[in-house]
């Protein structure tokens, strides 16, 4: 009961900061961040939000996303739900109008009655604000709002990913072990069912995402895991179940939506129901499988042999340069392009080898504060932003360290990235000499990733090589900041007390309070 009633205190102290029940239009979560969407984006009490315990930071996106960290949102997001419904129902109008202001006015005061803040750390608050604001801008552009949409249908499914995954590695340590023979092939279906149907959810929610209707894009999916497509021949070829993936029922989906508005458009509406339904399905089922099962297998198996062929023989050099860049490409929201190549190799091969690498960027970016916290003693507004932070990045959320710590310093971001070249380049070694280091699920990365690590030798080989990349990305990390971080100017500036200020503000969105997330921090990715 405590923990439910804090969960439900945690959504009571949330839903007025962001306007009330009536100013939210829709709710979803994903590993780590409350999603919302808002009718009115200026009822938001931004820094009060911040100062809630509970809340690790904040992000600005196509939703407004509330970083509470893993475990954390799963149960505050059916509370808050619960809250909106109720107010909605007894007085929406009052609770857009008037909630934002008391609530503000409380979580103000207990924020400059239990924190204080240097102007130094909240200098970097702002940058990293400001930071932020304009990679939103820039972001905004065609193809990656295209990439954001695609990121929407997968991310949804992350949880299952991860559960299924963690009951695959436990399953495969007890027929290792020989234990409980009675019970494995029990979790082996456990494991392998929602994989042998993923094209079906994929289906599904690329309808919801693009405007159709989710059921028929489904069941246009469903024609590709549909064990009689192996009595069917394509391009000289006989088909067989599952070819093309998860990548021939996004292409599926796709184009189900687009003959289903042309049918909304032409088929007189007393004919609707049974000509629309009738033609998307007809229309894009025979196009899937006279073309795209085809066409989208090739590119799948194209995708696992490259990334096999790229650590087979780049090694530590691909591992460097996809361990370096990640943070980068996740300033620029090129990550998600990313998230459909992970869901096919862990449908090819069980389990994505470039996940493990890209984690080694969240590293880099912990040994990078932790190097900012011993290079500025005298500070401790940033120090105390940095020990509440680093927590949620070893777990593999960074944003919090990102955006409230390294980016607005500047140097420490390139170091962090510095450190996630080394340890990318760790475990790309070893994948290079034949020990593949894999992950079973996408979404966490930090020690989060333990429980989800595979690959072509034993376990504690699997964990050994992992740990030791986490090791090499804090110390490169570490060592990278710590002698070529800071400039003497920058030093001059920042390594000095500062005055306490009124509020306790973290870069990316927190107070000066521990919390952690998945997609709290740079929760990506698919995350970081």
């Amino acid at each position: 009961m405590a923990t439910e009633d804090k969960n439900r205190a945690t959504a009571a102290a949330i839903l007025p900061l962001v306007g009330g029940a009536a100013n939210v239009s829709s709710i979803a979560h994903c590993m780590t961040r409350l999603r919302l969407g808002l009718h009115d984006r200026s009822l938001v009490d931004d820094e009060a939000l911040k100062a809630v315990p509970a809340v690790m930071g904040v992000v600005e996106d196509d939703t407004y996303q509330i970083v509470l960290g893993p475990g954390t949102v799963a149960r505050v997001t059916p509370e808050f739900e619960q809250l909106v419904e109720e107010g909605r129902a007894a007085a929406p109008e009052a609770a857009n109008v008037s909630a934002p202001a008391s609530a503000s006015a409380s979580a103000s005061t207990s924020t400059s009655a239990s924190a204080s803040t240097s102007a130094s750390a909240d200098e970097l608050a702002t940058q990293g604000a400001a930071i932020k604001a304009a990679r939103k801008a820039k972001n905004a552009t065609p193809f990656k709002l295209f990439l954001r949409r695609i990121a929407n249908i997968f991310v949804p499914l992350i949880p299952a990913l991860i559960g299924c995954g963690i009951i695959a590695g436990l399953n495969g340590l007890l027929v290792n072990l020989g234990w409980l023979t009675s019970v494995t092939p029990a979790l082996a279906a456990m494991a392998s069912g929602f994989m042998a149907l993923i094209a079906v959810f994929v289906g599904f929610n690329t309808a919801k995402e693009f405007g159709g209707t989710p059921i028929l894009g489904g069941a246009v999916a469903a024609i590709i895991v549909f064990p009689g497509v192996a009595n069917i021949e394509a391009f000289g070829q006989k088909l067989s179940p599952g070819q093309g993936g998860v990548l021939g029922a996004l292409g599926a989906a796709v184009l189900a939506v687009y003959v289903e508005k042309w049918c909304r458009r032409w088929v007189p509406e007393a004919l609707d129901v049974l000509v629309t339904p009738t033609l998307t399905v007809l229309v894009s089922g025979l196009v899937t499988i006279f073309g795209l099962m085809y066409v989208a297998g090739e590119i799948s198996t194209a995708i696992g042999t490259f990334a096999d062929w790229l650590l087979s023989n780049g090694g530590a050099g691909a591992g460097f340069v996809l361990g370096g860049l990640f943070l980068p490409l996740v300033m620029l929201g090129l990550h998600q392009a990313l998230i459909p190549i992970h869901t096919t190799l862990i449908e090819q091969q069980g389990y994505t080898v470039l996940l493990p690498i890209l984690a080694m960027a969240g590293a880099g970016q912990v040994g990078a504060a932790a190097a900012v916290y011993f290079r500025l003693p005298r500070n401790e507004s940033i120090r105390r932003t940095i020990k509440s932070a680093l927590p949620a990045g070893l777990l593999g959320v960074g944003e919090p360290l990102i955006y409230g710590v390294s980016l607005p310093l500047g140097r420490p971001f390139i170091t962090a990235c510095v450190g996630g070249a080394f340890g990318g380049g760790f475990i790309g070694l070893f994948n290079q000499l034949g020990d593949k280091v894999g992950s079973t699920a996408i979404g966490p990365s930090g020690w989060a990733l333990f429980p989800l690590l595979d690959g072509n030798h034993g376990l504690g080989t699997t964990i050994a090589i992992y740990a030791g990349g986490l090791l090499v990305g804090y110390l490169a990390g570490f060592l990278a900041t710590y002698f070529f971080g800071f400039s003497k100017d920058l030093l001059t500036e920042f390594n000095v007390s500062q005055a306490p200020a009124e509020s306790t503000v973290a870069a990316t969105g927190g107070p000066a309070s521990p919390t952690t997330g998945p997609d709290s921090p740079a929760k990506e990715p698919a995350g970081v």
